[in-house]
């Protein structure tokens, strides 16, 4: 068990020989078929993955002024008609209710658990929300040479609960979850400006060094994802984190709601370097 009251996300088992996981629409129907449950990393190279927010339409204007209002950790891709578990303008051929490996599913604003399908969950009044996740950042930073430790490792990247105030709207109001991944100085440098140039998959780093001063107490214990290695000599870096909204739903009490499970993201069609900007 987390921090979250759920179980520890697991690091995904390596691809089976016969499929190479690059081809987005090929990994779609490979969860929706149960060949593929564990985390999202590293497949489908080049191409955005997307965290996932389900909600009733009663609390859908609320939570898009949530994003709208807070950019950096809702960085907001999309968003479905009511009871349409489709988003044409991210892939083809995709099923919202069956497409990621992990959901977590929420009552009342608690999380209940992990479940691999929604469609016996899903309502008609359901309005779903993409937002973007630092997955396809990550890949422009391994482009550049840099060391993303936790692809290395084949784990899930460390999460921590800030004392960040996120811009409340409405029922939704939160504290900022951050990503944290460790860089030499230099390298700090580099991860900079090169998130900068994609402000729609949370862009440039919140905070840098000394995570006290955003709240975190034990940089040694992940509040999400696994615990980090940080060598000597290197500066924890971190960035708003969409795992943000799973803690704004706490406050917004929804009936239900339905969110990814964290590290098992929604694989689109669309392209990383699209979203680059500058």
């Amino acid at each position: 068990m987390n921090a979250t009251g759920t179980r520890t996300v697991e690091a995904a088992p390596p691809p089976a020989v016969d499929w190479d996981g690059s081809d987005p629409v090929e990994v779609r129907r490979r969860i929706r078929s149960g060949a593929h449950r564990g985390q999202t990393g590293g497949l489908a190279r080049g191409y955005v993955q997307a965290n996932l927010v389900v909600l009733p339409a009663a609390y859908a204007d609320e939570f898009a002024r949530f994003c709208q209002r807070n950019p950096k950790p809702c960085p907001l891709l999309a968003m479905s008609e009511p009871g349409r578990p489709h988003l044409p303008e991210l892939a083809r051929d995709l099923d919202l209710r069956t497409d990621l490996p992990s959901y977590r599913v929420y009552r009342d604003g608690e999380a209940k658990g992990d479940v691999a399908s929604i469609g016996d969950l899903w309502q008609s009044d359901f309005v779903a929300f993409a937002l973007g996740c630092s997955f396809s950042f990550e890949e422009a930073l391994v482009d550049a040479g840099l060391t993303v430790r936790h692809w290395n490792d084949g784990g899930v990247c460390p999460m921590y609960l800030t004392d960040i105030e996120c811009a409340p709207a409405g029922r939704f109001r939160s504290r900022m979850v951050v990503s944290m991944r460790p860089f030499p100085p230099a390298d700090a440098i580099k991860a900079v400006q090169i998130t900068s140039r994609y402000p729609r998959v949370h862009g440039a780093p919140v905070h840098l060094g000394m995570p006290e001063r955003i709240g975190i107490a034990d940089i040694e214990r992940a509040w999400e994802g696994d615990d980090p290695v940080i060598a000597p000599g290197e500066l924890p870096v971190f960035w708003a984190c969409g795992v943000t909204p799973q803690v704004a739903l706490r406050a917004a009490r929804p009936p239900i709601a339905v969110t990814h499970t964290p590290a098992h993201m929604l694989v689109t069609d669309v392209r990383n370097a699209s979203l680059a900007v500058g």
